[in-house]
Parts: C-alpha cells; structure tokens; sequence
C-alpha cells in the first residue's frame, strides 16, 4: 500500500445551531442520532483527519457558524478558509427563521470560493427535515433546492435533503464523498465483472469506518430506492452494539426462501455485501469468491492502482 495520501479539504459551513456538528459525529465519529443532544456549539474551526479508503485522506474543517466567526472568515481568516479547497458543504437549518442571513452568508461563501478554489464541488444540505410536515417536505425541499440553485449561478450547486433521524443523512455523505474518491470508475467496472463473474442479483462496497456506500452494481432490479443508505444505518448500529460488549463485526449471512445475503470484510478500508438468489449457489461457493477478489481490491485502492480488470474462476 502506497504511503503518499491525498489529501481533500472539504469546508463543513452554515449557521450555529444548523446541525454541522452532529452529523459529522453521526458520519465519522460513529455517534447514534440521540447522543448528539449533548454536542456543544463549534467554536472557530475544528480539524479532523479522516482516513478514507487507504490513500484517501479528508482534511474536514468544521467551522463554527456564530456571526463573529462566520464574518471573520470573509475578512481576516479569508484565504486561510478557502484556499486548497476540494468540497464545501453548507449546511440550512429547513425551520431557520433566519433565512436572509442564511443566504447572505451562503452567497459570502460562493464569493470567496470563485476567488480561491473556483474548481471546488459545492453541496447543499436542507436538514432537519423531520422537523417538516411529511407531506409538506417535497415542495419545501424542491422551492428551496431551486433558490439554492439560482443563487449559486455560476458555480453548479447540488442539494440534498438530511435529517439525523432517517437513511437520508448517508445519501448526501455517500454522494459526496462518492466525487473524491479518484478511481471510482476503475473500481466500478472492477464491481460490476465480479458481480457478474459470481452471478450475484448485487453488490455492494461499504467504505469500512463509515460505513457509507462507495460503489456498488445490481444485476437484478430491486424495490427499495433507500435500501443502501437503510443497511448502512443498521449495520453501523449493529456494529455500535458489538462494540459496547468488547466484540468487533466481522462478517454476517442472512438467508430466506427468496435471496440469501453476505456481508464480510473486503478490503483493510471495504466491507462487501453480496446478494444471491440462486438456490443452487452455495453459500460456501460464495464466500470462496469474495475472499479470492480480496487481493485484487486491496490493489484497486491505491491511488496508483493497476488499471487491469478482474478476471477469476467460479468456484
């Protein structure tokens, strides 16, 4: 494994009290949605180094949003804030009643994103929508994402809709973090000949810590829209309660009359879940196959990785 990291600032902005905070420790510092009643506000900037996918190193700048730092950070802290940077993340508290000001600031940021990093990627998060009616939340979401969209002109903005409470907070994380992985097309062409070799309905890749979904394929469709970001929550939960008895995840079948499904460390920085539903597929066969595609992902994840594709035997 190559020690050279590459490293990806991403800016985690919007107002005091938006919601930053806790979903970052919902995301990286593997805190249940509840607990984060307890996070205090931001004060200035706070660093964190997140290790993703091996060589893939985040540098995450979560920055307080009380007016005092959010003004210093377009004057004196200017070039400091938002130079180098890959990803900015702004955040908007959906029940604000202070949207003007949400927006200025937005637009403050934008400014000093043009000026000094005119290549970064800008997200939008409209959270806590739990806090809206549910039959309200399509429009709301919509009204604001095209707001969002106008006042972004002419950098290309995408929104997401969030809440701590529901899979929604992984789609806008797995979706960002998604863009910064640097040989994801490589790794998805790697997925889709391993699904295909072993005849899987579909598989999927977990980044390991985070359990966010980083590439995945399916042969067969499925229903469930949210299915990805629903086992990421109840696997980081289930891995959350192994932890509390001293006892780490390693690996878990689940098997009923309709599919059978495998979830097992991949790679040192993956975990792969593969789904079968041919009945004359072993389960042994199955976990012969993904311990044989082992080695070969761990090299796809390097930066420098081999620009081969996976060809392997069914066993």
């Amino acid at each position: 494994m190559s020690n050279t990291a590459m490293k990806k600032k991403v800016l985690l902005m919007g107002k005091s009290g938006s919601g930053k905070t806790s979903m970052r420790s919902i995301i990286f510092a593997n805190y249940i949605a509840r607990d984060t009643r307890r996070l205090g506000a931001t004060i200035d900037v706070e660093h964190s180094h997140v290790r993703f996918l091996g060589n893939l190193v985040l540098n995450l700048w979560d920055c307080g949003g009380q007016d005092t730092f959010m003004e210093n950070y377009f004057t004196s802290q200017r070039d400091n804030i938002f130079r180098n940077v890959e990803v900015l993340i702004y955040v908007f508290d959906v029940e604000s009643r202070e949207l003007e000001k949400d927006m200025h600031y937005y637009q403050s940021c934008l400014e000093a994103i043009l000026q000094n990093s005119s290549d970064a990627k800008v997200f939008c998060l409209v959270h806590k929508m739990d806090l809206v009616q549910e039959d309200q939340r399509d429009l709301i979401f919509k009204e604001r994402e095209e707001d969002l969209k106008r006042l972004s002109r002419p950098l290309a903005c995408t929104c997401f809709r969030t809440s701590i409470w529901d899979e929604t907070l992984y789609k806008a994380w797995s979706s960002i973090v998604y863009q910064l992985i640097p040989n994801v097309q490589q790794l998805e062409t790697n997925l889709r000949n391993f699904a295909q070799i072993i005849e899987a309905d579909e598989v999927l890749l977990f980044e390991r810590a985070t359990f966010l979904v980083i590439s995945h394929y399916q042969c067969k469709e499925q229903r469930d829209a949210h299915r990805f970001e629903k086992i990421s929550n109840i696997i980081k939960q289930f891995k959350l309660s192994c932890s509390k008895l001293a006892a780490s995840f390693q690996s878990m079948e689940v098997r009923n009359s309709n599919f059978a499904a495998f979830i097992d460390v991949f790679t040192s920085n993956t975990y792969v879940m593969v789904i079968m539903s041919d009945p004359s597929i072993p389960s042994a066969a199955t976990l012969i196959n993904i311990r044989n595609a082992r080695k070969h992902f761990e090299k796809l994840e390097r930066v420098d990785g081999p620009k081969h594709s996976l060809h392997m035997r069914m066993r």
